[in-house]
């Protein structure tokens, strides 16, 4: 295999729209690669984002100490910066928590069906946010920084990497039914890179993807011809612009769109599964039904050579009830009927990546953007039944390529609060996932406003400790 340095390999793709589509080809076919950084353990991964802040300590954090010290007060020299700033007694978790497995991992009953594949996760459990604010927390969990204009994890994959399927984008998102997240698009925006780069938003209906398809329907004939006619203009513009990129991008996406016609509503038709897998991810469920039917077509589009995927699980924070996990007024209320409707799926989807070969070379990503208190929102005397936002220490997990499954790394304190042993950064994360997908987070670049700009901007240490 030749491998091509990543320099010349872009700069050659940039001369044109042939140029483009016949490095598209030669990596797709693994003909040349983009020498970027190690030997890839994973092909193509799929994040569960957990939007609104889920507790740890009630989920994949076992803390015995907290469950003792129930009501008592934090005892802190200092009171913690949190975003309400109540800071009540502490509260035990409202689950109970059990070994796991072989592997005696612990998760909580929050989680029964994900702790059935208990013995798959990779748990990490001292995350450290930069922001205790939803909005700018979720830009970083996505991009990196704390701001809009940034390119989203699966945008820098889909620059990186490039697309498997010619006929389906490298970087899809599946929103929850409800709404999307604080800052929308924002989320999966392409930044900078080039505009075919953005996440692709799929939502439910015979028409997935908006305006894909003509009001009024026209003939093949019609539709041949208009496309050839089309093509000339595009091509004569195109010469004529420069090759501006932002143009070549807009006709790389139409050119995507027209094969999207055909391969979308194959791919989307889920009527294609056996009962029993959609059974097996509760799609007739009322209460599993939207988070079921996203996980098993994310497994569909893994399937077809989509490289990313992203599930969201939440959408806008606040209202009553809240949409999300920002378990301010109850967490019992909240996380109970929030996991109700992604366990399940979530659980299914591991378990079909699993039975059809794919997760040794899939990552799965669980994530969210912060974690919740040990001590309630509430006032100083009282033991609340709602937690307040938590960036000092919170857990996520991976599970498949390239991973040690079935253990924990990293520390919380004795309660919960804060993390204390080997903390990791979202730029440590983002490092470690690029890793897994064969990119050196410090070589994948683009060059903008005169800064070599990157995922991991100038942090970020890979999580050895982590890797199979």
């Amino acid at each position: 295999m030749n491998a091509l340095h990543r320099r010349e390999f872009f700069n050659w793709s940039a001369q044109g729209l042939a140029a483009t589509a016949s490095v598209a080809l030669l990596v797709r076919d693994g003909v040349v690669t983009a020498n970027t950084g190690p030997a890839a353990r994973a092909k193509r991964a799929v994040q569960i984002s957990l939007v609104g802040g889920m507790s740890h300590i009630d989920s994949f954090d076992h803390k015995p100490e907290l469950a003792k010290r129930h009501g008592q007060p934090l005892g802190s020299d200092s009171k913690p910066d949190v975003f309400f700033g109540q800071v009540g007694l502490l509260r035990k978790p409202d689950w109970e928590f059990k070994q796991r497995g072989e592997s005696g991992l612990w998760v909580s009953e929050l989680f029964p069906h994900v702790a059935g594949v208990a013995d798959e996760l990779t748990v990490i459990r001292s995350m450290t946010a930069d922001s205790a604010n939803h909005t700018p927390a979720l830009f970083v969990q996505n991009s990196g920084f704390q701001f809009n204009g940034y390119p989203a994890l699966g945008s820098w994959l889909s620059y990186g990497l490039g697309s498997v399927a010619d006929d389906l984008p490298a970087f899809v998102v599946l929103p929850d039914v409800r709404g999307d997240a604080n800052g929308a698009a924002s989320n999966w925006s392409s930044g900078f890179l080039p505009a075919q780069h953005q996440g692709v938003v799929f939502r439910g209906g015979d028409s997935p993807v908006r305006d894909l398809f003509p009001d009024t329907p026209i003939t093949p004939g019609e539709e041949r011809d208009s496309r050839d006619f089309l093509a000339k203009l595009n091509a004569a513009h195109l010469e004529r612009s420069g090759h501006e990129a932002d143009l070549a991008a807009r006709i790389k996406s139409y050119e995507l769109a027209a094969k999207m016609q055909l391969a979308v509503p194959a791919v989307a038709d889920l009527s294609k599964e056996t009962a029993k897998t959609r059974a097996m991810y509760g799609t007739d469920d009322p209460v599993t039904a939207d988070c079921g039917k996203r996980c098993l077509l994310a497994r569909r589009l893994l399937e077809k050579g989509v490289r990313f995927v992203q599930v969201y699980s939440g959408g806008p924070i606040a209202g009553a009830p809240r949409t999300s996990w920002d378990a301010h007024e109850n967490v019992k209320e909240n996380h109970g009927a929030e996991a109700a409707r992604i366990d399940k799926p979530v659980a299914a989807l591991m378990a079909d990546l699993k039975q059809r070969g794919m997760l040794d070379d899939t990552l799965v990503i669980f994530t969210t953007e912060f974690g919740r208190t040990p001590f309630t929102q509430s006032a100083g005397n009282v033991v609340g039944t709602g937690r307040d936002h938590n960036k000092y220490g919170f857990s996520c997990w991976l599970a498949g390529a390239g991973l040690k499954p079935g253990t924990a790394f990293g520390e919380t304190d004795e309660i919960g609060w804060k993390a204390t042993e080997h903390p990791v950064a979202w730029h440590d994360f983002h490092a470690t996932v690029l890793h897994l997908l064969g990119i050196d987070h410090e070589k994948l670049t683009y060059y903008h406003n005169g800064i070599k700009r990157r995922l991991t901007n100038v942090h970020g240490e890979v999580v050895k400790a982590i890797l199979a």
